[in-house]
């Protein structure tokens, strides 16, 4: 677990259905997302059981974002595809519309860049986000993100590439 200032930074389980399903399967976020949306909360739990698998053996990293005194979660962030030398990781997030600009995902995404490079030693972090998503580029440049100008996130003309090196 991370902690921040107003936030916890929280493994992902089985309790967590009801909140993966509404995260994932929100309109607002998923305008920007390219992903099968789980229909029910079966999906949601499929979902869960595929992190806890690939956590396990830290293939990927993968919180789930509440405010300190709740037990629910308000979003996700996440470090995962690894280069084999796992010296790059990529970071992905997202939060519930009804908590966006309150500083929430900006307190998460500085705590994920802070493990990063000082726990697992990562020399690049990289971010795809769409290129219509105005409060997703803004984060990123918040913490000196880079656009890397004419690299390309395969399969998804529409998102731009940023990366953060240590």
């Amino acid at each position: 677990m991370i902690e921040t200032e107003r936030l916890q930074l929280k493994e992902i389980n089985e309790n967590h259905v009801e909140d993966i399903f509404k995260i994932r399967s929100n309109e607002v976020i998923n305008q920007y997302v390219q992903r099968n949306s789980p229909k029910n909360n079966y999906d949601a739990l499929q979902f869960i059981l595929t992190i806890k698998e690939r956590t396990k053996d830290n293939q990927s990293f993968y919180w789930g974002i509440s405010f300190k005194d709740q037990s629910n979660l308000i979003g996700t962030i996440c470090l995962y595809n690894f280069s084999e030398d796992r010296k790059v990781a990529e970071v992905g997030y997202e939060l519930l519309p009804d908590y966006h600009r309150q500083g929430i995902m900006s307190e998460a995404l500085k705590a994920v860049v802070d493990f990063a490079f000082d726990d697992l030693y990562l020399q690049e972090m990289v971010a795809m986000t769409n290129k219509f998503n105005e409060n997703s580029k803004g984060l990123l440049l918040k913490y000196d993100f880079v656009l890397e100008e004419g690299r390309e996130d395969e399969g998804f003309p529409d998102n731009l590439v940023f990366s953060l090196k240590k």
